[in-house]
């Protein structure tokens, strides 16, 4: 497995993957991956953060990325959506993918990463509860499953609400 940069020819794949990695059977365009359109076209879309994981065929397994976020004015990064391909969950990718992308925020300088997830998953990576930073989630009733991540870069005089990308307040 490789984790690489999205390419241009990988955006339908990465659509895929999203598409049914979150697939219900009431639900056949799950919000992830419409949010995940939504994404590629607003102000907050990185591209270097927009990371895949690809098999020994160059089949795209799995996706992550990170879109800029804010506290206040201080810029930081909102982590999803993230998905695998359901035969390939359970094997290391979403790992891998996670590893790959706090990796890359933290060589372009980002303080942090926030994200809306699992305690349990997210904290193997050094997620913590997002109030232990003062940072506040959008959502008040989010509590314990808003995370941060500290990077390099992160300076703790940075406290507020923080402010994903503006696709995330149409979910």
């Amino acid at each position: 497995m490789l984790i690489r940069r999205e390419s241009p020819t990988d955006v339908a794949d990465v659509r895929a993957v999203i598409a049914a990695a979150f697939a219900k059977p009431d639900t056949p365009d799950p919000v992830e991956a419409v949010l995940l359109d939504a994404l590629r076209v607003c102000d907050g879309w990185l591209p270097e953060l927009s990371l895949v994981a690809v098999d020994e065929k160059d089949e795209v397994v799995g996706h992550v990325v990170c879109t800029r976020g804010r506290i206040d004015e201080v810029p930081a990064l909102g982590l999803g959506p993230i998905g695998v391909r359901p035969d390939r969950q359970g094997n290391g990718v979403g790992q891998a993918l996670v590893h790959s992308v706090l990796g890359a925020a933290d060589a372009l300088g980002e303080p942090f990463v926030a994200l809306l997830g699992s305690p349990a998953f997210y904290g193997r990576f050094g997620f913590r509860t997002s109030t232990e930073f003062g940072i506040h989630p959008p959502d008040a009733s989010w509590g314990e499953h808003f995370q941060v991540r500290t990077l390099t870069a992160y300076d703790p005089a940075v406290r507020g609400t923080f402010a994903y990308a503006e696709p995330f307040d149409d979910v």
